[in-house]
């Protein structure tokens, strides 16, 4: 007696078990580290308890919302339009005293990056003493 063989069906649909179990073993593990991670608390200086530390006038490197940079030393006022100058524009009022602060102010509008630059610009030419100017409460 001949056995009859059955064609074979293909499966046409993938189980998706295997892969729900795995995915609800991740949530398991998520849920149970993320209350674990601890997250560093950063105390901040308050701009309002700030000492004044300046005991010597300082250079003020004004920099405004369209990008131009000003040096102002005691009402004696140099503009230069990007970061590149800056330095050279500087190192003249500081003279001898390389303590001298140079404090820069810059608008609110001004980008982070622009700051950035124009700090790494001052202290990249040896100028020690870069603050930024802020308002007091």
């Amino acid at each position: 007696m001949a056995r009859t063989r059955r064609p074979r069906r293909s499966m046409n649909q993938i189980n998706v078990v295997p892969y729900i179990d795995v995915m609800l073993v991740l949530l398991v593990i998520f849920m149970v580290t993320t209350p674990m991670m601890q997250s560093g608390v950063v105390n901040l200086p308050s701009v309002g308890k700030a000492d004044k530390q300046m005991d010597v006038a300082p250079v003020f490197v004004e920099i405004n919302a369209d990008g131009s940079i000003k040096v102002n030393d005691k009402g004696n006022i140099q503009t230069t339009p990007d970061v590149k100058g800056l330095a050279d524009m500087v190192k003249p009022h500081l003279g001898d005293n390389a303590d001298r602060p140079v404090v820069i102010a810059a608008d609110k509008s001004v980008r982070y990056e622009a700051v950035m630059n124009a700090m790494d610009a001052l202290k990249q030419a040896g100028i020690a003493r870069v603050g930024l100017k802020v308002n007091t409460r």
